[in-house]
């Protein structure tokens, strides 16, 4: 079997950054060893990481790969590929594409693109519907990551806005619950409301989003489904929080005790509502970017652990998509790529530990979705790894981004890392710069 040695890395893996050198063989972790000369290891293939700091392979609970039916904006590969080189490993696919993923053929269908086309692991969400419950008995826990709940404005056919519904959901599910949190009817309330006070007219400036989509309309959306979770004892994944007052709703213990958990992603760390005016729609996504002090509080809610993990909610847009305002503009950003890479600015920045990142980014999803042997650099486990530099400015250009869409709110940006290697099952699929297309991830299993 093919072996490969990380030599002289300073592992980061639960809570603790260490010196260590770790062997890999038939891509799985083998050994984790003390730092001592390489020559004593007899392998064919070393890479020297004196320097260079080791992270388990991110999991990103919460993207859009836009396949099937919506390739125009993205597709498995190409945002698979922007995803490995990020440093992410392993992602969970949202069901809002074309068809739906909102019956078990649909998802078979999605696994199977997923297995031909994802270059990083993967698994996929089943979207409920107020026509589907009697799907869920059918979902095999061990190979389906959660049922995805729209709890306020979506595509299609995918909001539930059926209270009689929604407890039936809960009630039934055998899987955990991630839910999308705004309230539809205050929404339209906003904006009926700022349409008459601008005479009516069909679209409004960029400052009303988070006026229309705003701090009450995900609070009601988000204590509605933590009050279903607590009467039927369902798993409950509250996504993308965007409010201060959101994290009034979490309990502060330790993550093996909780039943509720909770999710922030890049953007709502990264942005508040004064970059509306220098970024643009580019920063348009729903729930919407709020204040600077709803920021604050979610990045303390990170470091406290009211907050269980950081994601991306990636959406990849074709610029023309993102053109308009408050209600014509679409509503997503294509974050993957640097989604690690943002938040270890964060921690040069003192807001947060590269140990608080690795728990968030890694361990969190591995463990609030029972995923089997990955989210851990531990021995049997799968040798989902990233290489990160420090100290190594470079600046994002366009020719850098790997998502189809070929935008980012970040292109321009210095960043003081980079990401070196990344290696999915073994695989060097990301090696400083160069992308090994030929390679494929693996399905998540569950435990």
């Amino acid at each position: 079997m093919k072996q490969i040695l990380i030599h002289n890395a300073t592992v980061v893996n639960e809570g603790k950054s260490t010196q260590q050198s770790i062997l890999i063989e038939g891509g799985i972790i083998k050994s984790i060893l003390p730092v001592r000369n390489k020559e004593e290891i007899k392998v064919e293939n070393s890479i020297d990481a004196t320097g260079l700091y080791l992270l388990p392979g991110v999991i990103d609970d919460h993207v859009h790969f836009r396949d099937p039916g919506l390739t125009q904006k993205g597709d498995i590969t190409s945002e698979s590929r922007a995803a490995a080189a990020g440093g992410v490993t392993s992602i969970m696919d949202m069901p809002n594409t074309s068809p739906q993923t909102t019956t078990i053929k649909a998802l078979e269908e999605k696994f199977k693109l997923m297995e031909e086309k994802c270059l990083v692991n993967y698994s996929a969400y089943f979207g409920a519907t107020n026509q589907n419950i009697d799907q869920l008995a059918l979902l095999d826990s061990k190979s389906v990551c959660g049922v995805k709940v729209f709890m306020g404005a979506s595509t299609g056919n995918m909001l539930v806005d059926r209270i009689q519904v929604l407890q039936q959901i809960f009630e039934k599910s055998p899987l955990l619950i991630a839910t999308h949190c705004e309230n539809q009817d205050s929404i339209r309330k906003n904006t009926a409301l700022y349409k008459d006070k601008n005479n009516g007219a069909e679209d409004l400036p960029l400052k009303y989003h988070p006026l229309i989509r705003s701090e009450e309309a995900c609070y009601q959306s988000s204590e509605l489904a933590v009050k279903l979770a607590k009467e039927s004892g369902a798993r409950l994944h509250l996504l993308h929080l965007s409010t201060a007052k959101e994290l009034n709703l979490l309990e502060q213990k330790p993550l093996t005790e909780k039943q509720i958990t909770a999710e922030v992603c890049v953007g709502h760390l990264l942005f508040c509502d004064d970059d509306y005016e220098n970024m643009g729609t580019k920063i348009k996504c729903n729930p919407s970017i709020k204040t600077k002090g709803d920021r604050e509080a979610l990045r303390k809610g990170v470091e406290n652990g009211l907050i269980d993990v950081i994601a991306t909610d990636h959406a990849p847009h074709l610029p023309k998509d993102k053109e308009g305002g408050a209600l014509k503009a679409a509503s997503g950003i294509p974050t993957i790529q640097f989604s690690l890479l943002s938040m270890l600015e964060l921690c040069n920045e003192k807001h947060f530990t590269i140990e608080t990142v690795v728990d968030k980014m890694c361990h969190a999803p591995a463990s609030i979705y029972n995923i089997n042997n990955r989210g851990y650099i531990r021995e049997g486990y799968q040798a989902d790894l990233v290489l990160v530099k420090p100290n190594s400015p470079w600046t994002v250009k366009s020719e850098d981004i790997q998502s189809s869409c070929k935008w980012s709110p970040f292109e321009g940006k210095i960043w003081n890392w980079q990401i070196v290697n990344t290696f999915i099952n073994g695989s060097l699929v990301y090696n400083q710069g160069e992308i090994n297309e030929d390679s494929r991830g693996q399905q998540i299993k569950f435990k």
